[in-house]
């Protein structure tokens, strides 16, 4: 991936977002129930800072921080074609896990859709100003994915 389009770039790392998952296709270990506390670090960039002078203002980020406390903290992480989603969903309803049914529950489809959700939310408050170009999804020190790609409806010259 070539470097940002831009000069005015910045990151910001959440963590503390214990849960558990399991792929169920892996011949090993992985398709065991494990968990871990995932982190995640978000990059961004801008055509031109806001009028505070930030690529981002941090504290604006908060409804990203909701959207990611809401789906990995104390969840349980299945694939939608997990042969036992019923099962998951039986305990989900007594109250044993508090389930989130996920496309892949990988840490490279992780970042990915954290980098959605941000796009998103930037989208929809900054038009075109600002954008996620990349995050990295890491279930612990020594574990991580990442994605990085530009939204379509960002360009680096300023408008």
């Amino acid at each position: 991936m070539p470097l940002p389009p831009t000069a005015y770039t910045c990151s910001k790392q959440f963590e503390g977002y214990p849960c558990c998952h399991r792929q169920w296709r892996h011949p090993g270990h992985c398709h065991f129930v494990h968990g871990y506390s995932r982190s995640f670090t978000v990059w961004f960039a801008a055509k031109e800072l806001d009028a505070c002078g930030f690529v981002v203002d941090f504290s604006s980020l908060r409804p990203l921080e909701a959207q990611l406390r809401q789906q990995f903290d104390h969840t349980f992480l299945v694939n939608g074609d997990d042969p036992l989603l019923s099962q998951w969903q039986a305990l989900h309803d007594q109250g044993a896990l508090d389930l989130r049914v996920m496309e892949n529950v990988g840490m490279e489809s992780t970042a990915r859709l954290v980098w959605e959700w941000a796009n998103a939310l930037l989208h929809e408050r900054d038009g075109s100003r600002s954008c996620c170009w990349k995050v990295e999804a890491r279930e612990n020190r020594a574990n991580a994915a990442s994605y990085e790609d530009w939204p379509a409806w960002f360009s680096a010259v300023a408008s």
